[in-house]
């Protein structure tokens, strides 16, 4: 049973890359809880399969619009339509990423570039289009989502992984520019995460039992435990957390 955050009801929550995967189980999440949630990501088909799913559960309407977030110059206009809709966000969650395999003798400066842009730079200027409005609101939960896959030195994702350990600079810095604005910053970072897209392009069912056999807990991780924290990072059950890293990952690393 998930736990109830009666704080989070009637929050505006900006979620990044929320139509699919972990990012649709928090949207969803979010909604359960009654927050007003803004969702974006580039797949407007599976966004609006996602709100008719929630409305269907007579949860609270998300609403959704079309960003392509490694156009960082597009982030800025997005997140202020959004905003002019819902209000200033007390909540953002830089969800969002593209963990495309590759080799190190494939990447060239065009793609190293936009690796860097849709894995950290487009989570900085997401939090630069929230900061004014929580500044005002006197509060404000930024959750920016790193990898265990740095950490485990997996093949194929050198660019993946030198963006995923950058958040936590990324988010270190902002937790201490921001913080006397009561503006927290954390870094949530996901384990081996059995979405969709992940059984379907990456893990075989014996990569899984594999996964398994290295964590601590032989569960698979889905969305749901994901969203679970972020909504504790989001609530002020976390009040006193901020420049933080919190894993959920079985026990893999």
């Amino acid at each position: 049973m998930r736990a109830t955050y009666p704080d989070l009801s009637n929050c505006n929550v900006l979620v990044t890359g929320g139509a699919s995967g972990i990012g649709a189980s928090i949207v969803s999440a979010f909604c359960q809880q009654g927050a007003n949630v803004a969702f974006i990501d580039i797949d407007a088909a599976s966004a609006d399969k996602l709100i008719h799913e929630i409305v269907e559960q007579s949860f609270a309407t998300p609403i959704f619009q079309y960003c392509n977030l490694a156009e960082l110059e597009s982030i800025a206009p997005v997140i202020e339509s959004l905003r002019s809709q819902l209000g200033d966000f007390d909540v953002l969650v830089n969800n969002a990423a593209d963990d495309t395999r590759h080799t190190p003798q494939q990447i060239t400066p065009n793609f190293w570039k936009n690796r860097l842009d849709i894995n950290l730079g487009q989570q900085f200027f997401c939090a630069q289009a929230v900061y004014s409005g929580m500044q005002a609101r006197g509060k404000g939960s930024i959750i920016n989502f790193s990898s265990v896959s740095f950490q485990m030195a997996l093949p194929e994702l050198t660019a993946y992984a030198t963006s995923k350990a950058a958040v936590i600079g990324l988010t270190r810095s902002l937790a201490r520019e921001w913080g006397e604005d009561n503006i927290r910053v954390n870094t949530l970072i996901p384990g081996c995460v059995m979405t969709q897209k992940q059984l379907e392009q990456w893990i075989s069912p014996e990569d899984e039992q594999k996964i398994q056999q290295q964590q601590c807990l032989k569960m698979r991780i889905l969305g749901e435990h994901i969203a679970d924290m972020t909504l504790f990072l989001a609530s002020q059950s976390a009040a006193a957390c901020t420049a933080q890293s919190f894993t959920v990952d079985a026990g893999i690393i």
